[in-house]
């Protein structure tokens, strides 16, 4: 799979001066964990969840987690571990690759017998997801995940999402100290963890809070204070962090279809970027990119996402831009290794060479996923050259 795979390549050259990289569910954990970018929730008692998944992989989601936990009532969850069995069973029998796939558990002792249960279906699971994560609820799904890839499915990797959301993050006299204990548990394991994910909704329900949808998350102060302490501990760039993805973005009241009148008119609109941005205003999807762009600005990557409307928005936003591309590129060519200062290719900027270093390797990362646009290609361009024409 790639991202914007699901585009034809001519129309794929005309939007990238460097296209995506293709990557499968074996690929070096770098390169997944920058490749998750939005990862799509499903509640598991879909009954058609298999149909589901080929679907949205066909329309370019890239990762999914299929939900075991807050999506479904309490008495669902027996019927909700039968239908994944089965569900899983369906898409080994398609041979069809589908995107990369996370199973949301409620408890560690779900996680062995799942694995036990999905039968050779496994290879088709990536990991699962962990919610409420602390040290002390942490280590026992870490352990169960990693006793059960030794042990049921020897040879298959397993990851984890631990998802971060409990009241002791939130919780001022408690935050550092819960903060350490996720740290020390998720480097004892970091061959383990594949990204950290983070679960904004159960932050502003502990203070009785909703954002509006024309607010971000980095509007509610509450919980723009966790996610730059978790940013701070758990994202650093010197080798410790890990990717922290953003948060869930809770509004889908518009459907791709309302966009088909602006985007389908050409791969590159015409003049009529103008026409679509008013549309995605006039349809609460301001804010979500708002967010998007300031998950990036402060150090996230990829996003939580319950509505397929959302995915592409999101995608778009994450390739690289031809300039992002040439300051990251200048930043670290071999004979800058000294340091100093230079003025970049565009000519609007400083590019400091010590400073900017780790902001160029991580572009450069995010690049090798998502590709770099061509000089004269934005986001309106991407967005509507990866909507599907039906």
């Amino acid at each position: 799979m790639r991202h914007f795979g699901h585009i034809a390549p001519e129309v794929r050259q005309r939007l990238f001066h460097r296209e995506p990289c293709a990557f499968t569910a074996d690929s070096p954990p770098h390169v997944l964990a920058s490749a998750l970018g939005a990862t799509l929730y499903s509640p598991a008692t879909r009954p058609r969840l298999a149909d589901d998944v080929l679907k949205q992989g066909g329309r370019g989601v890239t990762s999914m987690v299929l939900c075991l936990e807050d999506s479904i009532d309490d008495s669902e969850v027996g019927e909700a571990e039968e239908n994944l069995v089965r569900q899983f069973a369906v898409l080994a029998e398609r041979g069809v690759e589908p995107p990369l796939l996370f199973i949301r558990v409620r408890a560690a002792e779900q996680i062995p017998d799942l694995v036990r249960r999905l039968g050779p279906s496994v290879r088709l699971l990536s990991g699962f997801v962990l919610p409420k994560f602390t040290e002390e609820r942490g280590v026992p799904f870490l352990e169960a995940l990693t006793a059960a890839e030794a042990e049921i499915a020897p040879g298959r990797r397993l990851f984890a999402m631990p998802v971060l959301e409990s009241p002791e993050l939130l919780h001022l006299e408690s935050r550092a100290e819960t903060l350490a204990g996720i740290a020390r548990t998720v480097d004892k394991y970091r061959d383990r963890v594949l990204a950290l994910r983070l679960g904004v909704t159960d932050f502003c329900s502990a203070y009785g809070l909703r954002r509006p949808p024309d607010m971000t998350a980095y509007d509610v102060q509450i919980v723009a204070s966790v996610i730059a302490d978790v940013v701070n501990v758990l994202g650093r760039a010197d080798g410790t962090g890990h990717i922290v993805t953003g948060p869930v973005w809770e509004y889908f009241r518009v459907q791709e279809r309302m966009f088909k009148p602006q985007l389908r008119r050409s791969p590159f609109l015409e003049g009529r970027a103008d026409e679509l941005r008013q549309a995605l205003i006039e349809h609460d999807m301001d804010g979500l990119l708002r967010e998007i762009e300031l998950d990036r600005a402060n150090g996230l990557l990829g996003k939580t996402c319950i509505h397929p409307s959302h995915v592409l928005p999101v995608h778009a936003l994450s390739v690289v831009s031809h300039e992002e591309f040439s300051d990251a590129r200048d930043i670290l060519r071999p004979e800058r290794d000294g340091g100093g200062v230079l003025r970049s290719s565009y000519t609007n900027k400083m590019n400091e060479v010590k400073p900017h270093r780790a902001w160029a390797e991580r572009t450069l990362r995010r690049a090798e996923v998502f590709g770099v646009a061509r000089e004269d290609v934005g986001f309106v361009e991407l967005l509507a050259a990866a909507i599907p024409a039906s």
